[in-house]
């Protein structure tokens, strides 16, 4: 039978002590409804004793949600813990978090202390809890460089004085996972009471084996996960709440479930990467904008056959509308098809053959295809009525910021203007004056290419049509330039709907 494996999310805690990524109350409320929606059990929200800000987000949160169970972190000292008690008073269901370093690295440099007199110290911070909540959390700090017997005794004693749940941080990510795997396990056999205790994980990512280490941890026993959104964390990040669980659904021997509502973890994805302005790498599991993005021909011909050949998830499961089919030299006829398709010219047989060899000189000088590019190959085949071109900009500041854009849709010029909070926002708008498009701007990101005053900038851009995104890159000295270039491409991506077949 499927035992149900708790997912604790550290992302307002652990997550958000990334330099830069701090967010405000009404943020994170923001984020905690939005994790209660996507089914997390645990919102670690803050450390109360921090900082008065800390402490607020505690409150805030607690009184927004009602599904998860607050918790707040405190060290193994009093204080800490009245603090953290003060803030869960209005939580429904409240959990205080409360530890301290067992390896001998953190007793001795740390803490300057000896095993005997650490031991003392986590069942005092435990039972002081129990006044406050029934809930209480021990973190064991170091677990991963700690050793094993002294690991087992203190769990022994702190689950005896009221520890609900026991937390076995890699803190440094210095494990292997059968080097984790075999901490979970040792404990499993070894500490006399811990029927009594739910297992926790919560593992670093330094040698990029967080996500691994925490699902051999789950393997041997562990039945709470500690992760954040996307990974963020301390140094190289936490444990992706998304790796874990898709590799749990994907793996039907693992006889585990969550209460994650898989659909939503993309969206989530997103608001944690805009809220805290933490771009996601393209290449990330399960949220990065290649997740599902395809450029070899032969992986482009087997997934357009069937999904499987090449995706062991849905992108749907996810929340991603559908996969990618990218256009590079290395595409095959298939994934040329796709997308020309997608344009509104259906290809066949000597026709479809004589633009893929006119397509592939193309693509052997030009890193990125464009939907103009393949106007250009099949013009004689299609009516380019609907093709935007980015023919001029300009934008002056007068106590506003005021832009003028002319396009030039098919054979006609269009002109219009617009003013906005700033010249990429007034040209963006002056854009959507002329297109009046449907659609929703849910990303854009400014990357820098090169180095000094004359840095040429790359804008990436996703828009929304309903559920379905458009990606429009652009590359440019001028950033506001760039970003009116990258919104067109992206215009231009959307489907048209009058399809001409030719044979």
């Amino acid at each position: 039978m499927s035992e149900k494996l708790w997912i604790f999310d550290t992302t307002l805690r652990d997550g958000e002590q990334v330099p830069g990524c701090q967010l405000n109350t009404r943020e994170k409320i923001v984020v905690a409804k939005a994790l209660e929606e996507l089914g997390v059990d645990v919102i670690e929200a803050g450390f109360p004793i921090s900082s008065p800000g800390d402490f607020n987000s505690v409150v805030e949160i607690s009184k927004a949600v009602s599904n998860p169970i607050i918790c707040a972190l405190s060290r193994a000292v009093e204080k800490d813990i009245d603090v953290a008690a003060d803030a869960l008073k209005y939580a429904k269901k409240g959990r205080i978090h409360t530890g301290i370093g067992v390896s001998p690295f953190h007793i001795q440099y740390k803490l300057r202390s000896t095993p005997d007199e650490i031991i003392e110290r986590a069942v005092r911070a435990v039972k002081y809890a129990k006044r406050y909540v029934e809930d209480v959390e021990f973190y064991a700090e170091d677990a991963g460089r700690a050793e094993k017997d002294f690991l087992a005794r203190i769990l022994e004693q702190v689950i005896k004085a009221g520890a609900t749940v026991v937390n076995i941080p890699d803190t440094t990510g210095y494990c292997l996972p059968e080097q984790y795997g075999a901490i979970i396990r040792h404990l499993k056999e070894n500490v006399s009471n811990i029927d009594k205790a739910i297992i926790a994980t919560h593992c670093h990512n330094d040698l990029g084996m967080a996500t691994a280490n925490t699902i051999s941890g789950v393997q041997n026993g562990a039945r709470q996960v500690e992760v954040t959104i996307n990974g963020i964390g301390e140094r190289a990040g936490n444990t992706s709440m998304e790796e874990v669980v898709m590799a749990i659904k994907c793996h039907h021997d693992i006889p585990i479930h969550t209460s994650i509502v898989t659909p939503k973890i993309y969206e989530t994805s997103r608001l944690i990467s805009k809220l805290m302005n933490m771009p996601v790498q393209p290449n990330k599991a399960i949220v990065g904008r290649n997740a599902f993005a395809h450029s070899s021909g032969i992986h482009q011909d087997g997934v357009l056959k069937h999904r499987e050949n090449y995706e062991i998830i849905d992108p749907k499961d996810v929340g991603v509308h559908e996969s990618s089919i990218v256009l590079t030299a290395r595409s095959g006829r298939a994934a040329l098809k796709h997308h020309l398709d997608a344009l509104g010219v259906v290809l066949e047989g000597e026709a479809l053959k004589e633009v893929y060899e006119e397509f592939l000189v193309m693509a052997d000088s030009k890193r990125d295809i464009t939907p103009k590019d393949l106007l250009s190959l099949v013009g004689k085949y299609m009516d380019e009525s609907s093709f935007i071109e980015l023919e001029k900009v300009s934008y002056e500041s007068n106590g506003s910021i005021k832009s003028t854009v002319t396009l030039k849709i098919g054979d006609k010029i269009e002109q219009a203007s617009s003013t906005g909070n700033g010249p990429v926002d007034a040209v963006l708008k002056a854009i959507e004056k002329i297109v009046k498009p449907e659609i929703e701007l849910e990303e854009f990101l400014i990357q820098a290419i090169t180095a000094g005053s004359d840095d040429v900038a790359k804008v990436h851009m996703r828009i929304m049509q309903g559920k379905i995104p458009y990606y429009g890159f652009s590359s440019n000295t001028d950033i506001v330039l760039a970003s009116a270039q990258a919104f067109v491409d992206a215009l231009n991506k959307i489907p048209v709907k009058n399809k001409v077949t030719v044979a």
